[in-house]
């Protein structure tokens, strides 16, 4: 089952339970899968690109999430936690810390990086190992551990 056929069954099952926040959630994935759709001119994305969709919805939600709490916004919070969680059964399952050391220490490897200079190498051949299955931030956060 494609992501926008499980989007659209999500969508019939919130809208039976009457569930309106879910089903506002659900529709703007919806709408943004589409939107990428007609700006790259196809009629439907590959498993990539939607999980590039997913991934940017689901990092402007985490980033908001932070400039909320730091403001006091608990409502405006709230609703982001709830938006997250909707999100995250779309997304692939997240790679654990040690998943991705070890993905990391063999990507160091592969691409006999040595130092922090290298760091701009090692992201670049992780980050497509990973995608979306790992925060950047921690991903960038072990490889400096690493390349000291």
């Amino acid at each position: 089952m494609t992501l926008l056929e499980q989007l659209n069954q999500d969508m019939k099952s919130a809208m039976k339970a009457r569930e309106k926040e879910r089903l506002s959630v659900i529709r703007m994935v919806k709408a943004s899968l589409q939107n990428e759709a007609i700006k790259l001119g196809k009629d439907t994305l590959s498993e990539d690109e939607e999980l590039t969709v997913l991934t940017r919805e689901f990092k402007q939600r985490k980033d908001s999430l932070h400039e909320f709490k730091e403001a006091g916004r608990d409502d405006l919070v709230e609703k982001l936690n709830f938006e997250i969680e909707v999100l995250k059964a779309y997304m692939p399952a997240q790679l654990s810390e040690a998943e991705l050391e070890d993905i990391i220490q063999s990507t160091i490897q592969e691409v006999q990086a040595a130092s922090k200079k290298d760091m701009g190498k090692v992201m670049s051949a992780v980050m497509p190992k990973v995608k979306g299955k790992a925060d950047g931030s921690l991903i960038n956060k072990i490889v400096q551990k690493h390349l000291q």
